[in-house]
């Protein structure tokens, strides 16, 4: 049994249930939305975040899921696509998950009107059934990921990052989303201020070991998830090129930063960057922290009562961290 299936096992019901509402959610009056809806809908990922929300709502209250769980789960999902829809735009990119991102085949203005109509949809669920609550965690949540990121790109524009800046991006722009996976969970299944704000504390370490883990991918050997360099050639500076700045000779510094800033188009001059990288530690710093974030939340999943939707949590806690691609 592969490991994503084993995480689901309870919570399997939910999340079908889940995909035929979410797949109806997606439909409108427009023919050129829903053929691109479509094409969405069928290149799915893994959909951990909408598993972290039906676990930790189910830790919370081992009743039978309601149906404002389900919406938070659509709710995250909405928000999710339409960040890696306008991501794609922001980036240029043609590939999303092995296939053509949006703007590859309809272009970039169709592409930012399908992800405004995701966000407002997500919005929209929220507010036409009072949930206002689950509307305050993924309005925030939002308005930090649009920080996190245009602080990112200002940050490659001057090259002047230092390690907290950096993990101040992180936290919004990759960790605030996962925060508020499991924060909607334990909203929707009727949870205490004090579980909210417990499960949003354990998804924000989740996050940021998460985007730790792929940033390491920038310096692997192989292939996998992203092409090797690919956050160097864009000027993003993240905890391992931090680290080795940090820990270099001026004349090397000055090297690092002129290779980035001028040269970040050449593979040479690239390789050599991650190889210096490697060489003063900057691999092994990253993962240091990374080990720190991912053990400090295990140790918090420990404080949960034992149970079925535990046990899958901290798998899948493990296996976004400790995934290869």
């Amino acid at each position: 049994m592969k490991i994503i299936e084993e995480i689901k096992l309870p919570i399997k019901n939910e999340m079908e249930l889940f995909e035929k509402k979410f797949s109806n959610l997606m439909i409108s009056k427009v023919p050129l939305l829903n053929r691109i809806t479509h094409y969405v809908v069928n290149r799915k990922g893994k959909q951990m975040r909408p598993m972290f929300v039906f676990l930790s709502a189910k830790i919370v209250s081992d009743e039978i899921v309601g149906e404002k769980v389900f919406r938070a789960a659509s709710i995250i999902e909405l928000i999710h696509t339409a960040t890696l829809i306008h991501d794609d735009v922001v980036d240029s990119s043609n590939m999303r998950r092995g296939f053509f991102s949006l703007n590859a085949l309809w272009k970039n203005k169709i592409a930012v009107l399908v992800g405004d109509f995701l966000l407002s949809k997500g919005m929209l669920l929220c507010i036409d059934n009072d949930d206002f609550d689950l509307l305050k965690i993924i309005s925030n949540s939002v308005k930090d990921m649009s920080q996190g990121e245009l602080l990112q790109i200002e940050k490659a524009r001057r090259l002047d990052i230092d390690e907290k800046t950096y993990f101040e991006i992180i936290t919004k722009k990759t960790a605030s989303l996962i925060a508020s996976c499991c924060a909607l969970g334990a909203a929707a299944s009727n949870g205490s201020k004090d579980k909210i704000d417990y499960f949003r504390k354990l998804g924000e370490k989740v996050g940021i070991a998460f985007q730790l883990k792929d940033d390491l991918f920038d310096y692997g050997n192989k292939k996998i998830g992203k092409p090797i360099g690919v956050d160097l050639k864009e000027k993003k500076l993240t905890l391992p090129i931090i680290f080795a700045i940090n820990k270099s000779s001026i004349p090397k510094k000055r090297w690092l930063i002129n290779s980035i800033k001028n040269h970040n188009k050449d593979n040479k001059v690239i390789k050599d960057v991650i190889n210096y990288v490697k060489e003063v530690g900057g691999i092994e710093y990253t993962n240091s922290k990374l080990s720190f974030f991912h053990q400090s939340a295990l140790s918090d999943i420990k404080e949960l009562d034992e149970s079925v939707y535990k046990e899958s949590l901290e798998k899948l806690i493990n296996y976004v961290i400790e995934r290869e691609f």
